[in-house]
């Protein structure tokens, strides 16, 4: 099964791993990705991601997933700073998913970095 916006995947069975590289722009989510691994026969583990977006506050940190729309909350290692803004300002979130339970799909991101991706733009909203 193929997932429309999927630039590229790379996987190792000798390290139980793959990677997926995502096209600028698409709007690929979670469950989509989750459906396509199964489909093939494996299960999705914990991943690492790298993700534009925006941080909404909502009772709590949550990030909006540019292209997908999709909302994860955000869960702060130990070793993270917290975002210092909100609003319209894109961020970049590097962290990881944890597994979830199986049939279900991931809602949340631990983040170990939290950027605005154009720094210079943030001081000026």
């Amino acid at each position: 099964m193929s997932v429309s916006g999927v630039e590229s995947v790379q996987v190792s069975l000798e390290k139980g791993l793959a990677t997926v590289k995502f096209k600028p722009g698409n709007s690929v989510t979670l469950k989509q990705l989750q459906g396509a691994i199964t489909k093939n026969g494996f299960t999705m583990k914990e991943s690492k991601i790298v993700a534009a977006g925006k941080l909404i506050q909502d009772g709590g940190g949550k990030f909006q997933i540019s292209g997908s729309n999709e909302v994860l909350s955000l869960i702060a290692e130990p070793s993270a700073a917290a975002p210092s803004a909100t609003g319209s300002a894109t961020f970049i979130v590097e962290g990881t998913i944890p597994e979830s339970d199986k049939g279900k799909t991931p809602d949340m991101i631990r983040y170990r970095s939290l950027t605005p991706e154009n720094p210079a733009a943030q001081g000026k909203q």
